[in-house]
């Protein structure tokens, strides 16, 4: 059996939980630099509020309904998100982290054992530990596992947890599922399936074998071998990362260079951190810049310049250089631009590497100096300690001028309660 444990309205109940004078009212939040609605409150969902409408456009409506809005704080929403996670892991020896409030937990072995009180004291123990209410579907597979909770999440007497452990309950269920609602389902094979009268997800276990591998592939004949109740994606361990990209769209337009490089080095810095976080190196950078591509009435620009590193490397001072180098080799003057990147690729284990003949960077001294650096930011906060070139000045950072605090991580937002 496999239980999928998901937050509901996840970035909504962050801003909950802090303040909740919140609950019950509608709230959204919004992408980067302010630009388009990526979360909704359940509330703000009756409102008629859509996805990824851009924020200019609701303003009346926000205004008419006092919609809160927020801009994403992602620092908060990650480490809500660990401490979900780390609750989780104590109720189940597999967890596979599937979304930053999604987690699948493994439950073999718990045969004997009544299946929704133990959903229900994970469901509580989540929401009391955390403050984030969460819902969790039990089945015998995981695309059953996200059908069943569904119905754990819009059925209010299923009190969050919801249990598929009978052939009656998944045909129940998969009756009442439409077809673009099953997970691995996309637009495309939506249309085309409800194109043959495959409505839901029964309809869709009643066709033969043959016919869904001649329509959909190999994937789509396991998504329907799933929905049957016969078990084909198994639990999943996090594997590294290839390639890694620290991008942002400024938070306003920059024509000089001084801002952009300091965005670069920026994220030239951070490509290096998630290096060393997962002990790789990397053997390949590229940095990109480019104009606003919409605005027409404006010149357009975009280059790259693609770098074969002489030693793989997750040193930031080092990445930064590369970078540096890179920006200033594509720059063009005259542009406005929006957005700028830096890509990490060809990534390796971190182990003796084959060195270069005319390298004479201590690599040993710099490697202590990111064990430092990394050590002092881990304990008293995210960037305290940087290199210059990342500079101070922050022309460029997003606009995010409905920021909330970050409660959690940094010590200058901790809440003040006074007591009488």
């Amino acid at each position: 059996m496999f239980g999928l444990i998901d937050c509901n309205n996840f970035y909504a109940s962050c801003e909950r939980v802090f303040n909740p004078s919140l609950n019950g009212k509608p709230i959204v939040v919004l992408s980067n630099n302010d630009g388009c609605v990526i979360a909704r409150s359940a509330e703000a969902k009756k409102l008629g509020i859509p996805m990824g409408e851009p924020a200019y456009k609701l303003k009346e409506l926000i205004e008419t309904n006092q919609v809160s809005v927020f801009s994403s704080n992602y620092v908060l929403y990650g480490d809500m998100s660990h401490r979900v996670m780390n609750t989780i892991a104590t109720f189940a020896p597999e967890i596979e982290v599937y979304s930053i409030d999604e987690a699948f937990v493994l439950l073999d072995g718990f045969e004997n054992i009544d299946l929704k009180e133990y959903g229900g004291n994970v469901v509580r123990t989540v929401t009391r530990n955390t403050g984030i209410p969460v819902s969790m579907g039990i089945a015998p597979t995981k695309t059953l596992a996200k059908v069943a909770n569904k119905f754990a999440k819009k059925y209010k007497n299923y009190k969050g947890i919801c249990v598929i452990d009978t052939d009656e309950k998944r045909e129940k269920a998969l009756k009442l599922t439409e077809i673009g609602d099953v997970w691995g389902i996309g637009r495309r094979y939506s249309n085309k399936l409800q194109y043959y009268s495959v409505n839901t997800a029964w309809d869709f276990t009643q066709r033969s074998k043959n016919w869904v591998r001649h329509t959909m592939g190999v994937v789509g004949e396991r998504t329907w071998m799933e929905l049957r109740g016969i078990p084909c994606f198994e639990m999943e361990t996090p594997v590294d990362k290839k390639s890694i990209c620290t991008s942002r769209s400024f938070g306003e337009r920059l024509t000089e260079l001084a801002p952009i490089s300091e965005a670069v080095a920026n994220f030239a810095a951070s490509c290096a951190e998630k290096l060393r976080t997962q002990h790789s190196y990397g053997c390949v950078l590229t940095v990109f810049i480019h104009t606003n591509p919409f605005a027409t009435n404006q010149a357009q620009y975009y280059n790259q310049k693609v770098m074969q590193l002489s030693v793989p490397t997750n040193d930031s001072a080092e990445l930064i250089n590369y970078a540096i180098r890179g920006l200033n080799s594509i720059f063009a003057k005259g542009y406005r631009y929006k957005k700028a990147g830096v890509i990490v690729s060809e990534i390796v284990p971190e182990r003796p590497l084959q060195g270069d003949l005319f390298d004479t960077r201590n690599r040993e001294k710099y490697n202590r100096v990111m064990t430092v650096m990394d050590s002092l930011n881990s304990s008293y906060g995210k960037q305290k300690v940087k290199l210059a070139a990342q500079g101070f000045d922050r022309k460029w950072k997003l606009k995010n001028e409905k920021l909330s605090p970050c409660y959690t991580t940094n010590m200058t937002d901790l809440m003040n309660i006074n007591v009488k």
